[in-house]
């Protein structure tokens, strides 16, 4: 028996969920089109027990399936955008708070202070002789 990968393992619920539902779709797609798994899974280039894998949302099943599956109803074109930079969230945040760090500034000396506070030659503040 292959061993299984450690990422089925620590796969997140809400991940496994998701492909359920992906499953669920790709199959409902299948019969809409009245076309069989036998039919389905040639055209995907996949075997009937891998089709029906993926139909149940099966992780284990290559990534190269489900994008055969998503370009026969049409969808290919949407698989750029599950990763797309303008979408990661994650590094949207981080460098959200990136840029609140490079934006905090030291407080100035007391010397810089004053010297901001009485611009001119020596120190002097203006109109005074």
């Amino acid at each position: 028996m292959p061993k299984r990968s450690q990422a089925f393992e620590a796969m997140p619920p809400a991940v496994l969920a998701l492909l359920r539902e992906f499953g669920e779709n790709l199959a409902v797609a299948r019969k809409r089109r009245l076309e069989s798994r036998k039919a389905w899974a040639v055209r995907i280039g996949v075997s009937e027990p891998t089709l029906m894998r993926m139909e149940r949302g099966d992780p284990s099943v290559a990534f190269g399936a489900y994008a055969s599956a998503l370009w026969l109803i049409g969808r290919s074109q949407a698989i750029p955008e599950l990763a797309a930079p303008q979408h990661d969230q994650g590094a949207l945040e981080s460098a959200v708070r990136a840029a609140k760090a490079r934006a905090v500034r030291k407080p100035a000396s007391i010397e810089a202070r004053l010297k901001n506070a009485f611009p001119g030659p020596a120190g002097k503040a203006r109109g005074s002789s």
